[in-house]
């Protein structure tokens, strides 16, 4: 695969100026339309920045995604990272995480407000109701066209296969992507192994048919070529619980929740079960990251600043690891063992997205006018090519006007 990433210039140019507004304004959006959490995120991306934008190709899409589910941290923001980078330098990774990551912030800091305000949340069921069939659909056709890069051979697609049974079965995500990837680096090992092997016997036996002495000298290289807050915080060491939380959890928002109670309820009381739950709710149901989660807390617990630090806090770590680890991606494509580890956590990210979307799918699609939603959104982009955040606020409309005739 081309090696996409490119040196970076002295200075700003023309051209990296050009990229990075580009990126400001795709993740500006992105960030204020995409609901549906990190899957329907990733396939958004997909859809406008592989299929339409052509910024990458797919088998580097793969790469980046599998790399942002191999470190800890919200994997659709260390994905926007990570495109980011590549497309425009260090400034592009600051630009697309940031630019990605805010709107959501912002919006969740103002519900956050009339929460406190007024002691509960804004209604969002209709626009929930309407989003979600259009989300997975959205997300089946990232799916098709992310699975014809990704499974190329018969293991590969074995190997997606099993993901998918054990993603279904709660197995950790962390040991699927990593099982995936090792299993796939072995078996790419064994397999190259005994096609030396073989090469070096076929090649043995062709010059022993010949003359020995004029051969032994070729022969030998040969074969070895093989409620309220009980406690408030300060701002620092509110910081660093959600740094620390930004730098360990792995996996979906449920996760998030384990993490969260554990430091925010059971050991420093800082805030209730039931609000802990009001806030992981908003981070699902209003768009960009879940990890936004953090910024409603933080409002909880310390106000304005308080909402800032908690964010600062929990993305901080993956623009760091992003920075770590983005740069090594095309050095890794280089190793054949390595670019096989890397097809095996992208295969396996896909059965990961793959049993998200069936779940998210069970309680989506509930009834005709969710079939509905979902079929002609399906159709729409297949066979229409209609961007999919037009799709997606026609589906928030479609589920507010539902719930005030029902409501009516």
């Amino acid at each position: 695969m081309a090696d996409l990433a490119q040196s970076e210039p002295d200075g700003p140019t023309l051209d990296e100026k050009s990229s990075l507004k580009e990126l400001a304004l795709f993740f500006l959006r992105l960030g204020t339309t995409a609901f549906g959490g990190p899957a329907a995120h990733i396939a958004i991306m997909e859809d406008e920045l592989v299929r339409r934008r052509k910024w990458l190709t797919r088998e580097k899409f793969l790469d980046l995604l599998g790399a942002s589910n191999l470190i800890p941290g919200p994997s659709s923001s260390e994905l926007a990272i990570h495109i980011g980078y590549l497309r425009a330098g260090w400034a592009g990774l600051v630009v697309g995480g940031i630019c990605f990551i805010l709107p959501a912030a912002i919006l969740v800091a103002l519900i956050a407000w009339a929460y406190v305000r007024f002691g509960h949340l804004p209604a969002a069921a209709g626009v929930l109701y309407g989003v979600k069939p259009v989300v997975i659909a959205v997300i089946l056709q990232a799916l098709w066209g992310l699975g014809r890069t990704a499974v190329k051979s018969w293991p590969l697609a074995i190997a997606g296969v099993i993901c998918a049974v054990l993603s279904f079965w709660g197995t950790n995500a962390l040991a699927i992507l990593f099982g995936a990837g090792a299993i796939l680096a072995c078996f790419h090992t064994i397999s190259r192994g005994i096609k030396q092997r073989q090469t070096a016997r076929h090649g043995a036996l062709v010059l022993l048919r010949g003359n020995f002495r004029a051969n032994l000298a070729r022969l030998f290289p040969l074969a070895g070529g093989a409620g309220a807050a009980t406690l408030v915080p300060g701002l620092w060491p509110l910081f660093l619980v959600f740094l620390k939380i930004g730098s360990v959890v792995f996996g979906s928002g449920y996760v998030l929740l384990a993490f969260l109670r554990a430091d925010l309820v059971a050991h420093r009381a800082w805030v209730t079960d039931a609000q802990l739950v009001d806030a992981v709710a908003i981070g699902q149901v209003t768009p960009g990251p879940v990890f936004t989660t953090a910024t409603f807390l933080g409002y909880l617990l310390r106000g304005p600043l308080g909402a800032a630090a908690a964010t600062v806090g929990i993305f901080l770590p993956a623009f760091i690891l992003v920075a770590a680890s983005g740069p090594l991606i095309p050095f890794l494509r280089r190793s054949a063992t390595a670019g096989a580890f890397l097809d095996g956590v992208n295969v396996a990210s896909l059965a990961l997205m793959a049993a998200v979307s069936y779940q998210l799918g069970r309680s989506a699609i509930v009834d005709a006018l969710t079939i509905a939603l979902a079929i002609a959104s399906a159709v729409l982009l297949l066979r229409f090519r209609i961007n999919s955040a037009w799709l997606v606020l026609g589906g928030a409309m479609a589920g507010i006007v539902a719930q005030y005739v029902r409501g009516g």
